[in-house]
């Protein structure tokens, strides 16, 4: 992975991708080809609708989708009940330590947001599912939904870790914003599956914002509106010459759509 001016150029995401490894247990001692995998076992071979070879294996051609682009982004649930304004008044002020650290690198920030922002969906469906199984009954579907929006904002990580790389710091920040989030948010689904709903809600509303001004400051030219990564593209069914922009574009438009479940 060679990154070019903020962007590399081949991402380790791919299915076909291959790698030289040093065999020292092979017997003529030279290098030996494997494919890579997560299990060491090469995936099921997946083609796109013109015959092409698939070359994601975090997301498969059926799972790709076009954003709606026109659903309301101003949209505001406000706060009425004393669970409403607890879950407001708690993300604004979560709002402050990120504003502080990440001022205006709105890549970074996006890809540290993500992290935090692919709990919820995690979480709610797995106590959910458990939940399930204990009743002996059915979700109504709230088990999927969630799990999807988790993968969702899994694959905006995904997607930012190709355009900007994290210094070690932030790194190391991920680990323990995570660790106490997850732990966070899995407490407070337990006590309150409303109030953990509306927290991720009003999350959402911020996410929003934070895309929205990351669009202006593409649009000043303050941040290089590179191409937009292979991943994307497919991801979302862009067209070939699609950029940053309209990336962060349809990931707002993801973000009001999870606004409004929540």
């Amino acid at each position: 992975k060679f990154p070019v001016m903020g962007v590399r150029w081949r991402s380790s995401l791919t299915l076909g991708e291959k790698e030289q490894v040093n065999n020292k247990n092979s017997e003529d001692g030279g290098n030996k080809e494997v494919v890579a995998s997560y299990w060491g076992i090469k995936g099921e071979e997946v083609k796109k609708e013109d015959g092409t070879p698939w070359k994601w294996n975090c997301f498969r051609p059926w799972e790709t989708y076009q954003a709606d682009l026109t659903i309301d982004l101003k949209k505001h649930h406000v706060p009425t009940t004393f669970l409403d304004k607890v879950a407001y008044w708690t993300v604004k002020s979560l709002r402050i330590p990120t504003d502080v650290f990440f001022q205006r690198r709105y890549g970074c920030r996006a890809m540290m947001l993500e992290t935090v922002a692919a709990v919820p969906g995690m979480v709610g469906g797995m106590l959910l599912h458990c939940k399930s199984l204990r009743r002996f009954e059915h979700s109504g579907g709230w088990i999927k939904t969630l799990l999807d929006e988790a993968e969702n904002e899994r694959m905006h990580l995904m997607t930012f870790m190709e355009v900007s790389q994290p210094r070690w710091y932030e790194r190391a920040l991920v680990f323990t914003v995570q660790g106490v989030f997850f732990n966070a948010y899995f407490l407070a689904y337990l006590a309150s599956p409303k109030l953990a709903h509306r927290v991720v809600g009003y999350l959402e509303e911020e996410a929003i914002h934070s895309y929205t001004e990351f669009l202006k400051e593409l649009d000043k030219g303050t941040i290089e509106n590179v191409p937009a990564p292979a991943i994307a593209i497919d991801y979302w069914r862009l067209p070939a010459d699609s950029t940053l922009r309209d990336v962060v574009m349809v990931v707002r438009a993801d973000e009001a759509h999870h606004r409004d479940v929540n």
